[in-house]
């Protein structure tokens, strides 16, 4: 790899890929408790709940070489005979990505962008639980490797170019 000092890069070089994340913003966020106070009473017995999460992730091309990547996280808690508290958070980024191969854009879109994303939708839903009322909820970190292999199995892949 060539030191070009900040210069230009030498004519001929390759230059590295990069992924920028350009903003990052909720498109949506629900969080419902509605049997409060009994469901917060409940929680005091300490009974732990039953908490059922389901993760997603979508992107769309933007203009090229940018895509908005969505991370859609969506949980409820219950104890036998009492729903706690519901949540549902669309988290999205805009990214760009360059000098990256073509045959690797998929899979940094649904990898890595949503891996970059994750901690900060993680917090934002801690947050919202805490302030429901309950202890903040730490979700568990996500292997956005096997989400994607598992999609990979599923269907094929949804990126498509945007028009030129």
């Amino acid at each position: 790899m060539a030191t070009t000092n900040g210069g230009p890069p030498p004519e001929g070089a390759q230059t590295a890929p990069q992924l920028n994340i350009l903003a990052q913003y909720i498109k949506d966020l629900s969080f419902e408790n509605p049997n409060a106070p009994r469901s917060l009473q409940q929680q005091q017995q300490q009974q732990a709940p039953k908490i059922n999460i389901q993760i997603n992730v979508n992107a769309k091309p933007l203009a090229e070489p940018e895509f908005e990547v969505e991370l859609k996280i969506e949980g409820r808690a219950e104890v036998p005979n009492l729903f706690l508290f519901s949540f549902d958070l669309l988290y999205a980024g805009l990214f760009r990505l360059t000098n990256v191969p073509q045959e690797n854009v998929h899979a940094i879109v649904m990898i890595e962008c949503p891996r970059l994303l994750f901690p900060f939708a993680r917090a934002i839903i801690a947050d919202a639980v805490r302030n429901g009322g309950f202890p903040p909820l730490m979700i568990d970190p996500v292997d956005f490797v096997a989400l994607y292999r598992q999609r990979m199995a599923e269907q094929p892949p949804q990126i498509v170019p945007p028009p030129a």
